[in-house]
């Protein structure tokens, strides 16, 4: 369900008791979690035990499974209702607080509450927001600040994927999915790409744009904007926002960035780059999560932690520190000389993104893929697309589409992106049977090959099933 965003937004001291309809999302489960740690009485409501939940029960959040009417009433009556857009209008705990009468809070504005006072930086763009996110957070906490910050998983470093901090930074992760993105009103805004995506809010590719630079005219005007100019959607939002007079600093590999990147050199699952201002060499920058995308994602964040003021030593030691957030490339584990690797990567571009990267860390072993397309909208417009870059593989396996808050259609199923791999048909599978992936991809791994599972949806579950059954096999 979208909710509107009230007219006038309060601040989170302001919204009494909250309680979330959907707390244990990425999302919703940051917001909690920052309410939480500066005092106000919060409680929420899911109905799957997700990973985010842990963190939240540790400050004493109160964290139900299942959704009842009697849950808005937890701490006593609440006062404020923050929901998830996956919520349908008849979920039992938003009728009850539409009967009730109690306010009811969009994500975007249960958010744009806890930044009230802060200087807020806001990490969009079609892909890479999450890095990005996590590793600009990195690298200020290792060069002495202390920000607030809400990111879409978990930070290793940290096992949260938000925290209250004492400085007046807030990063956070921006999501133009539903248009969030355009009620924070940041100081500072990176912009990593635009990609057509979200069509089924967006309409058209043209809205999709256009979404875009409306959110770089939300930008403080005292503030800047940083884009990666190798993409051309960044790199068009760029010189729109400077012909505004914004201050821009664009990053990338092309001669004229502000800050460029050269000398590129993957090492597995690390990556090094020289990295320049005009003909000055500011110095090496190092990472230990593979793929060139994640060089460009930490680039951005270099820029943003340069403009504030911090150190390229401080700064770059941070970024070297950070090793990823959950189901981005993410090490599930180890048997028998094949590694599990869970990621996030749902739309083609960020396939094509994370086949790179894996391609660095298999060597000369096989990447075997697993897919679930996620949403039928998006694989009824990129499932080709998909099914192309998945080509970049040495097996795949497709499943069926997970459809999260939409309805089943017939005529689009996994299949429309496995009929799409450019491989020979005994190297590419379609296998809509959910249970029975975690065999197949065993029985098509041998030693010394990465298996890869990819999308947004419940694929992510399947890592420890696979690595259970390489155990088997190997015992």
């Amino acid at each position: 369900m979208k909710l509107p965003v009230p007219d006038v937004l309060l601040p989170a001291a302001q919204l009494g008791r909250v309680h979330f309809i959907g707390i244990g999302g990425a999302g919703l489960s940051a917001i909690a979690r920052i309410m939480a740690a500066t005092g106000i009485p919060v409680s929420g409501s899911d109905d799957q035990d997700t990973p985010f939940l842990p963190a939240l029960r540790e400050l004493g959040v109160t964290c139900h499974l299942g959704y009842a009417p009697e849950h808005l009433a937890h701490l006593g009556e609440a006062d404020t209702v923050v929901v998830t857009t996956a919520a349908r209008d008849d979920n039992p705990e938003v009728v009850e607080a539409r009967r009730r009468g109690l306010r009811l809070l969009p994500r975007s504005a249960g958010l744009a509450a806890t930044m009230t006072g802060r200087r807020v930086v806001a990490v969009a763009g079609t892909h890479g927001k999450t890095t990005t996110t996590g590793l600009l957070t990195n690298a200020l906490l290792a060069a002495g600040s202390d920000p607030t910050y809400a990111v879409g998983g978990v930070l290793t470093a940290t096992g949260r994927n938000a925290d209250a901090g004492s400085d007046d930074l807030f990063i956070a992760e921006a999501d133009e999915s539903d248009g969030a993105f355009l009620v924070y009103r940041p100081h500072a805004a990176i912009v990593t790409n635009v990609e057509p995506d979200h069509l089924d809010n967006w309409g058209t590719e043209e809205a999709y744009r256009a979404a875009f630079d409306e959110f770089t005219t939300t930008i403080d005007p005292d503030g800047f904007l940083v884009c990666c100019l190798d993409d051309p959607g960044a790199a068009a939002l760029a010189h729109a926002a400077r012909a505004r007079g914004l201050e821009v600093i664009t990053v990338g590999v092309s001669d004229d960035c502000d800050l460029r990147l050269e000398h590129i050199v993957f090492d597995g699952a690390a990556s090094s780059t020289k990295v320049f201002r005009g003909d000055t060499e500011l110095g090496e920058m190092r990472l230990h999560i593979p793929g060139h995308h994640y060089v460009l994602d930490a680039a951005a964040a270099l820029a943003v932690g340069l403009r504030l003021g911090f150190s390229f030593a401080d700064l770059t030691s941070g970024l070297a520190a950070f090793t990823g957030t959950g189901r981005r490339m993410e090490l599930k584990g180890e048997v028998a000389g094949i590694r599990v690797y869970d990621s996030y990567a749902h739309h083609h571009v960020e396939i094509a993104g994370d086949l790179q990267a894996a391609r660095s860390i298999v060597g000369d072993g096989r990447l075997v893929v697993a897919f679930q397309p996620h949403l039928v909208s998006r694989t009824r417009t990129l499932g080709a697309q998909m099914g192309r870059a998945l080509g970049a593989a040495d097996e795949v396996v497709v499943l069926d589409v997970y459809l999260a808050r939409e309805e089943a259609d017939p005529a689009v199923t996994g299949a429309l992106v496995a009929d799409a791999v450019p491989l020979p048909a005994e190297e590419v599978a379609y296998l809509p049977d959910f249970d029975a992936v975690p065999a197949e991809l065993v029985r098509r791994a041998r030693r010394g090959d990465v298996i890869l599972t990819l999308g947004a949806g419940s694929i992510t579950q399947l890592g420890p099933r696979i690595l259970s059954l390489l155990q088997a096999r190997d015992d």
